[in-house]
């Protein structure tokens, strides 16, 4: 089955290059604990060895931020930070990792995403916008009723039109949905091109 692939600006995560005329990169996240390094780095190590490109560890507070130096400097792929709700977590972990990822439903006021965005650009590393269906904006629940593609995608490309507002341009979007057909749907919505429209007229995705 051929497969046409949207054209999109090729990124860098680490070593691994992403879109553009990239191979299609492999990527999983850690299920340990990331606190637990010795747990945490044995996973990653059988990831690795199972042909693993990229791999994803949670960052829910200071401990598990604390120990991601211990935990990248056992790894051979690039590293992401998974960060929730503490924009502090993701200023710790840009010192770190390969990509910091920020949920724009949860992280907060606007200056805290600012302050991510500088903590990113100082180390050249990539922002990763995760979306997902569970945390969406209350405006677009409001407006289409549900954790719907359209609204998905929507929330996606207000977070991308703010962020390229303020100038940044090195990230890469991720939708996630529980049903993997509303994520496919989403996928297929989203364009990634600056010349659409934001569709809400917000171009601040987060909550004030």
């Amino acid at each position: 089955m051929h497969i046409t692939r949207k054209k999109t600006r090729q990124i860098q995560a680490g070593s691994v290059k992403i879109g553009g005329d990239a191979p299609i990169s492999v990527q999983s996240m850690c299920s340990t604990d990331t606190r637990d390094v010795a747990a945490t780095v044995a996973q990653i190590r059988q990831l690795e060895e199972a042909g693993c490109e990229i791999i994803r560890v949670a960052v829910p507070d200071d401990e598990a931020a604390a120990a991601l130096p211990q935990i990248k400097a056992a790894m051979t792929v690039p590293l992401i930070a998974d960060i929730h709700f503490d924009h502090r977590l993701a200023l710790k972990a840009a010192e770190v990792v390969d990509c910091v990822r920020i949920n724009p439903g949860n992280i907060g006021a606007w200056w805290k995403v600012q302050d991510v965005i500088k903590a990113v650009n100082e180390r050249g590393i990539l922002l990763r916008v995760g979306v997902n269906g569970g945390s969406l904006e209350r405006p677009l629940l409001d407006k289409y009723g549900w954790p719907s593609p359209e609204a998905l995608s929507e929330s996606a490309l207000n977070a991308v039109h703010a962020l390229e507002d303020e100038g940044f341009t090195n990230m890469k979007v991720s939708l996630k949905a529980s049903d993997v057909h509303h994520a496919i749907d989403a996928y297929y919505l989203f364009p990634p091109s600056r010349t659409i429209p934001c569709i809400s007229g917000s171009r601040k995705p987060v909550r004030p």
